[in-house]
């Protein structure tokens, strides 16, 4: 089905393929995601990292089938928003896609801050305030440039993380042969019985999804495929499965080689490991690469992602309407990409004491949208299309919708609190659009 099925132009350029969308994918994840988060996952998991990995990956599993189901039916840009919108109606589109919102327009800055930080502590004369305009700056040039130009960027950068990665995990499994941390590679990272504790590990759970957050940013570039609609579900599921294993195989490596080291310092923990198996070298190499691959590569790709959701629904009216503009030569949506850029710098200097904060707050939104987008599948399918397919369009979707809901509860309740307050504001937003300002509602005609 074309886009102009739905009442719309093509205006951005289809030049991705699967594999584009693939990379894309595992770079918005980040292979070596971990590195920076590790230990406050550690730390709530009692060590069960591996543990934390498996069980977020499951779940994450079912929304990305979810996602591959509505991209098949809307293939559009707009992510969760356009899928709510077009599956359930158009007031829950615009409060879904306000609460992703709250996860796409505040994970470049926290991207650009987990960086700024790591780099910081190489190099203390230069502040986290420089090397938040530097990110910034770099990346919202190559981003206006386009799609094609941001995917061979892409390209690179993954290359240089999985050799670090490989680099790590080599490294890692040579010094336990050789006796550090357990002295081999155990189960006890997976499932440790004298310290296990379901809620405890749901809690890290609620902390490793940040990891797992990108792998939905590839529906965002729905207009911007060739190949079918059933490309962006094929990458999206892909993506999510390599870069799973990836983290499992890491985290449980890491938690062998660091058993009875003492972690002061959460942020600082995997370096530490690091430092621990190959020495200062391999330090300061983890830390690198966590700077320039949240830094750079997965905040390139946050930006993308949001200036797609952001120009998506500023075309639908929902928000001001240059941010739909697209560049007359590089046929991306600038404007939204420049306003982007804008708030990261703004959000970073506000939250830089305040990294774990902003964490919460980024994974409220993404799982508020997760949970929405599960009921837009069974509502499309099994009630409107009254589709025979229970355990695709009912089973899937509802276990991914309990898994989600079961994670969110053993979210901090600051966050819970700040994001319910972040999606009371959208619903006064729709009513003063919808009701004082008489917008209409976009033809949701097909």
């Amino acid at each position: 089905m074309s886009l102009e099925n739905f009442g719309y132009k093509q205006e951005l350029k289809r030049a991705l393929t699967f594999w584009d969308l693939l990379i894309y994918g595992m770079i918005f994840m980040v292979p070596i995601a971990p590195f920076g988060v590790y230990g406050y996952i550690a730390d709530a998991s009692k060590g069960m990292v591996a543990l934390a990995y498996m069980i977020g990956m499951a779940g994450m599993i079912f929304t990305a089938l979810s996602y591959a189901r509505m991209s098949e039916a809307f293939p559009i840009a707009g992510s969760v928003y356009a899928y709510a919108q077009r599956g359930i109606n158009d007031k829950v589109g615009f409060l879904a896609g306000w609460a992703i919102l709250l996860d796409y327009i505040l994970v470049p800055a926290l991207l650009y801050l987990v960086s700024a930080a790591a780099l910081t502590a190489l190099i203390p004369s230069i502040p986290i305030w420089a090397w938040l305009i530097l990110f910034i700056l770099i990346n919202t040039v190559i981003n206006v440039f386009g799609v094609e130009f941001t995917a061979k960027a892409n390209k690179i950068i993954l290359i240089l993380e999985f050799i670090v990665l490989g680099i790590f995990i080599v490294v890692g499994i040579v010094a336990l042969s050789q006796g550090v941390g357990n002295g081999h590679l155990t189960t006890k990272p997976i499932f440790n019985p004298g310290e296990f504790n379901l809620s405890l590990v749901m809690g890290a759970v609620s902390i490793a999804v940040l990891s797992f957050l990108g792998f939905d940013g590839i529906s965002t570039m729905s207009e911007e495929v060739k190949g079918g609609s059933k490309v962006v579900g094929k990458a999206t599921i892909s993506a999510l499965l390599i870069v799973g294993v990836l983290f499992i195989v890491q985290t449980w490596v890491a938690s062998d080689l660091g058993a009875g080291l003492s972690l002061t310092n959460l942020d600082t923990a995997f370096y530490v490991i690091a430092g621990k198996a190959g020495g200062a070298w391999l330090k300061n190499l983890t830390i690198i690469a966590t700077a320039f691959s949240w830094g750079i590569a997965n905040a390139l790709a946050a930006q993308a992602a949001i200036s797609r959701i952001l120009f998506s629904m500023a075309r639908d009216r929902k928000l001001p309407a240059i941010l739909a503009k697209v560049h007359p030569k590089f046929k991306t949506p600038y404007i939204s990409t420049i306003l982007v850029a804008t708030v990261s710098l703004i959000v970073g200097l506000i939250f830089q004491s305040n990294i774990g904060v902003l964490t919460n707050i980024v994974n409220f939104g993404a799982l508020t949208g997760f949970l929405v987008l599960h009921v837009s599948v069974i509502n499309h399918y099994m009630i409107r299309q009254k589709s025979k397919q229970f355990v695709r369009h009912l089973i899937l979707p509802l276990i991914g919708f309990l898994v989600i809901g079961y994670v969110m509860k053993g979210m901090d309740i600051t966050a819970i609190k700040l994001g319910v307050i972040w999606v009371i504001i959208g619903a006064v937003y729709l009513f003063i659009i919808t009701k004082v300002f008489k917008a209409s509602a976009t033809s949701l005609d097909i």
